[in-house]
């Protein structure tokens, strides 16, 4: 048209659009890898604040173990046994399989039961030693009664103890039973902070080491080399 001129832009900023353009494809992937921290971070952030000393289940009158089962003795003369609440929290929901049925003997720290999540798999050792008098059935069907109460309807086996005082007097009862749970639940925090890079190096750790608590079913999110290696260390007595 008349009375109109017309420039080519590129030819006269070519250069500063080239370099804006290649700024922002630049751009692209840096944001994407910083928006893939911070969500894990938040995700991580998220996890704290929610397990707390202060929220297990510790009856008196149960005996803890260091590998986080639980015996009570009946006037009967039968003693009971489960999980710790602590663990339950740990883990969230498994399915049960056991490896002893009624009339079987056992000895202290043998491999009575496997829990199973997703394929990861922890061994479940004999607090004690005996005969099976009895297997909780029920939790092959409602293996949720393990987190819902596991000194009651969540017990495992019922054993006839064959050395009930000497094997039970280094286990944990009543407040020492609370102090020991406190004890492992920072020790299961410093077990995440060290363990978990490992696996996930792009975790920040931070919220694992500034004071603050874990969200209950933890382990259930973790890789299988992560249930292998809190098996060794807090399922093995």
């Amino acid at each position: 048209m008349d009375g109109f001129s017309y420039h080519n832009i590129f030819e006269t900023k070519g250069l500063e659009y080239l370099i804006i353009i290649t700024f922002l494809i630049l751009l692209i992937p840096f944001s994407i890898l910083l928006n893939r921290k911070v969500k894990r971070r938040r995700q991580l952030k998220q996890a704290v604040g929610v397990l707390t000393n202060g929220a297990l289940k510790i009856p008196r009158g149960v005996y803890l173990s260091r590998n986080h089962t639980w015996v009570h003795l009946a006037k009967s003369g039968i003693a009971q046994m489960g999980l710790d609440d602590l663990l339950m929290q740990i883990t969230g929901e498994v399915t049960v399989k056991y490896l002893k049925t009624a009339g079987d003997p056992v000895e202290k720290e043998d491999i009575v039961t496997e829990l199973a999540h997703d394929g990861k798999v922890l061994k479940v050792c004999s607090p004690i030693s005996g005969t099976i008098a009895a297997v909780n059935t029920l939790l092959s069907e409602e293996p949720w009664k393990l987190n819902e109460e596991p000194y009651g309807a969540g017990w495992m086996y019922k054993i006839e103890p064959g050395n009930w005082k000497d094997e039970t007097g280094s286990y944990f009862l009543a407040d020492a039973a609370a102090g020991w749970s406190k004890n492992e639940l920072l020790r299961f925090r410093d077990f995440l902070a060290t363990r978990l890079p490992r696996y996930n190096p792009d975790v920040s750790m931070v919220a694992l080491q500034d004071g603050g608590e874990l969200h209950d079913h933890l382990l259930a999110d973790l890789p299988e080399g992560m249930w292998k290696e809190f098996e060794q260390e807090f399922m093995k007595h």
